[in-house]
């Protein structure tokens, strides 16, 4: 028999097996070499049965006993939003860490399981799909990306896994397409962030009430995200009185933007809102200043990241951007999680989403309190979990953490951030109303 490597074999001594055959050998066996034998026997049963029971001890009584369930992640781990998603990783790393420590959820421990959606909905989809093969999956944070979460939602609401996203912001992952006739797709789905149908319209006043611009060109990148972006800020920004004077869309993996700039400068703008993310608002914003349109580019929280200021250049002074929440460091409930963030040694900052990603995984912790209390396994709980999520209620890094009957988050507080001596500050802090 081949035993696998690390694991020790018990064998009795050369002489106990020399002897024992000597003592069988013959065919008349005095009473006191049967005495012998027998002795011998129990001799080496013993240590056979001692052998065993080193072999099953490996670890405390406890640890035999303490059942595992893992919190999923996925967002971009690799290029060019990794940055957003390695802050989201490692703050869902800091939570399960927290909730181990102070055994949280007695008789489980709390165990990590990310994967790298690319930022594509294809390779999104996949990871789902991984994740909901692992019978110790019970609940997964993600997506980054609001087209990625669209590939993701009926994977993970299929296996009955709940999903709590720190960053989608598309209202249609909650409401469905009609806005008239809201109808919740997923049960399975909540949120810690605030939507773009809110985010839009705190755009659209911020320019046209505060900066006093009335006239806006807007760019899209055609993908989930930024074109429901554009939508909520043009419905708002029109309403208010404003004129979206051209409409213009890019590919999301375009980098040189020549003609579209072209068509925008003709308009006449004194803005641009751009839908979309850092990688390409970044050169947008100084392909424009290059051709003359000395306007400020604002976006959405997809911009809102030192790269785009690094990608943009010098010219991006004035550039503007709104984000979920208020600014993490200055929010007197998220010092703990800043203060221990910096403390873990992450190599990575936790960026935009780091402290919305912190609450995410609580708020599942949370739910887990309840499901897990009784489970035998955490697949059992899959669905107990989903049910538990709907009464969750508490306060964490960002403030209020709760959920509405679509699984939206109850706080509607946004920043308007401004490019100032090449980094972002915090213009206005206001909740949405």
């Amino acid at each position: 028999m081949r035993l696998a490597r690390g694991m020790s074999v018990c064998r009795p001594s050369a002489e106990w097996a020399a002897g024992t055959q000597r003592s069988l050998g013959g065919s008349i066996v005095r009473k006191h070499r049967l005495v012998a034998v027998g002795a011998t026997l129990l001799a080496a049963t013993m240590a056979f049965s001692a052998c065993g029971s080193r072999a099953q001890e490996g670890g405390t009584s406890e640890e035999a006993t303490t059942k595992v369930a893992k919190i999923g992640v996925i967002a971009p781990l690799s290029g060019d939003l990794s940055a957003l998603g390695l802050g989201i990783r490692n703050s869902v790393d800091l939570a399960i860490r927290q909730a181990n420590e102070s055994n949280a959820i007695p008789g489980w421990k709390l165990e990590m399981a990310a994967e790298d959606d690319q930022a594509s909905p294809d390779v999104g989809k996949n990871a789902a799909t991984k994740l909901a093969g692992d019978d110790q999956v019970i609940g997964v944070v993600g997506t980054l990306n609001s087209s990625v979460a669209q590939s993701v939602q009926p994977v993970l609401s299929a296996a009955n896994i709940v999903q709590v996203s720190p960053a989608n912001t598309n209202p249609t992952l909650t409401r469905g397409p009609d806005d008239n006739n809201p109808k919740r797709p997923y049960a399975n789905y909540f949120r810690t962030c605030t939507t773009d149908a809110v985010q839009g319209p705190f755009a659209a006043r911020y320019l046209y009430n505060t900066a006093g611009i009335k006239k806006v060109a807007t760019i899209h990148d055609k993908l989930a995200y930024g074109q429901g972006l554009v939508s909520a800020f043009s419905g708002e920004f029109k309403k208010l009185g404003g004129e979206i004077v051209e409409a213009e869309t890019i590919n999301p993996d375009e980098k040189d933007f020549g003609s579209v700039i072209t068509k925008v400068k003709s308009a006449g703008p004194e803005a641009i809102y751009y839908g979309g993310q850092y990688p390409q608002a970044g050169p947008l914003s100084q392909q424009a200043k290059a051709a003359g349109l000395n306007v400020p580019v604002m976006g959405g929280d997809g911009i809102f990241d030192p790269t785009f200021i690094k990608l943009a250049g010098k010219t991006s002074e004035g550039d503007l951007a709104t984000s979920v929440g208020a600014p993490t460091d200055t929010l007197p409930s998220a010092k703990a999680f800043v203060e221990a963030y910096s403390a873990a040694g992450f190599k990575e900052p936790y960026a935009a989403y780091g402290a919305y990603s912190f609450d995410a995984a609580n708020a599942i912790i949370e739910a887990l309190k309840v499901s897990l209390k009784d489970a035998a396994d955490a697949k059992s709980a899959r669905q107990p979990t989903i049910d538990a999520m709907a009464n969750v209620s508490f306060d964490g890094a960002t403030g209020k953490v709760a959920f509405d009957e679509f699984g939206d988050t109850t706080t509607k507080v946004l920043t308007v951030y401004k490019v100032e001596g090449g980094e972002w500050k915090a213009a206005t802090t206001e909740e949405f109303k």
